[in-house]
């Protein structure tokens, strides 16, 4: 019933597919109303109130630029290690319609990390994916590869570079692995900074999404 009122029935015009067609002599017109909605959505989203500034667990420091690009946040080192972190929510890599089994906004208390432990003179790094939540860290596999850069690349090297499934281990083993990361950091202390640092990177890339889709739009070819 409510298909047929906006369709109009049998073959009707959509009421979208009538304003295209009114505005459609006029593309500065279709232009001006898109322009209006992302201002205003922009000016919404620019009065959004930022979390308190929360600094990272000492010693790790922030790398310079990570809020405008993606790859690592944090590093470190110890000992000889150089251990470097990147984190995203875990809403941005299950499958569809996954976290709606997840009650309220659980997802947001959710976030992966790509830890990766590096030493000198290495050409592979230990790497580590663990899930992070406010009072836990949860690995979820563990493998060597290639640094990034490095050029061994081979099928032969991937192969060899396969990481093990975590819960497949023995239990002593991955107590051990738990035990090592936590000597080098990797905690539930890392949470509220980077639960932070996600909100403005999140806020930030959605800030410049309207922008530059903004100026895509509002852009004249030079005659």
């Amino acid at each position: 019933m409510w298909a047929r009122s906006f369709y109009g029935g049998g073959g009707g015009i959509p009421w979208r597919r009538l304003l295209i067609r009114r505005l459609s002599s006029s593309a500065s017109a279709v232009d001006s109303i898109l322009l209006r909605s992302l201002k205003d959505h922009y000016l919404e989203v620019s009065k959004m109130t930022p979390p308190p500034k929360v600094n990272p667990p000492s010693p790790f420091t922030i790398l310079k630029g990570a809020l405008d690009k993606d790859g690592p946040v944090l590093r470190r080192s110890y000992k000889d290690d150089e251990i470097s972190i990147s984190v995203m929510r875990l809403a941005n890599i299950m499958p569809a319609g996954a976290e709606d089994e997840d009650d309220g906004d659980e997802s947001i208390n959710q976030m992966f990390l790509h830890v990766d432990v590096a030493k000198p003179g290495r050409e592979e790094s230990l790497q580590f994916l663990c899930g992070l939540y406010p009072d836990t860290v949860g690995i979820h596999s563990v493998c060597l590869r290639p640094k990034v850069g490095t050029g061994t690349g081979s099928a032969a090297a991937a192969a060899n570079h396969q990481g093990r499934v975590f819960q497949e281990l023995d239990q002593k083993v991955r107590d051990a692995f738990h035990i090592y990361i936590e000597a080098r950091g990797i905690n539930e202390n890392l949470f509220p900074f980077l639960q932070a640092w996600l909100y403005v990177k999140d806020h930030r890339n959605l800030m410049r999404w309207f922008k530059s889709v903004g100026a895509f739009i509002s852009e004249r070819k030079a005659v």
